[in-house]
């Protein structure tokens, strides 16, 4: 039986290859501010923006089997550069925009169903010029751990926590050969992550595959966030 997943978010970068992966299997219902990149699959898709809207939940259906938010942000500058308001800017996408998506939708989440968000690296693993979205993102893991206590054995709730995709959103940290060389230097594994490796991770604990995991922050960041190889 066809299981109903919600993607916040899915009409590029990780979001999109999770629903190219999961859209002949599963009913896909995406909700985003565009439909580019969605048109020829067999999804339904939602106008919404996480930074203003109020999701309408008419369009869904009464029981949902997995959810995931991607909506998030990369700004990286020196503190000292960094305004109040990109903090609250960057928390309001990337954590209070997720809570209030949570609260609107968890009553329609079924027995054994799945919530995935997404971290970063740079919480785990002290990074300059990260100040502003390891904040944001560590308000994540610590909202995910207490509700999936919370919520379980009903709800499994986990986190994903990449280093840097190669995705529309890392574009100014990738425009060219040299930068692209060095932050692949920087892994263990000589690359920087693509989109399919996080997207991977993200359908393993959306499905049944992962029925005995919930509350982890799951590294998947070409080993940079725990091994020490230079």
């Amino acid at each position: 039986m066809k299981k109903n997943i919600l993607l916040i978010g899915g009409s590029h970068g990780i979001g999109l290859s999770m629903v190219k992966k999961l859209h002949e299997d599963q009913n896909v219902f995406i909700a985003s501010r565009t439909k580019e990149g969605l048109e020829d699959l067999d999804i339904t898709h939602i106008q919404y923006d996480a930074t203003s809207d109020a999701l309408d939940t008419d369009g869904l259906p009464d029981q949902l089997h997995g959810f995931a938010y991607l909506p998030g942000s990369i700004n990286l500058k020196p503190f000292k550069m960094m305004s109040m308001d990109t903090f609250e800017e960057d928390m309001q996408l990337n954590f209070f925009s997720m809570v209030r998506m949570v609260k609107d939708i968890i009553p329609k989440m079924e027995e054994n169903s799945s919530m995935v968000f997404f971290s970063t690296v740079a919480v785990g693993t002290g990074m300059p010029y990260h100040t502003s979205v390891a904040a944001a993102k560590g308000a994540i893991e610590g909202f995910a751990r207490s509700l999936a206590a919370e919520y379980a054995p009903k709800i499994r709730v986990n986190v994903i926590a990449p280093s840097l995709v190669d995705t529309p959103l890392a574009v100014r940290l990738l425009n060219n050969d040299k930068k692209r060389e060095m932050m692949s230097e920087r892994h263990p594994l000589k690359r920087v992550g693509n989109a399919e490796d996080i997207a991977n991770a993200a359908i393993f604990l959306l499905t049944e595959k992962s029925s005995w995991i919930t509350g982890q922050v799951l590294g998947v960041d070409g080993g940079i966030g725990s091994l020490n190889v230079s």
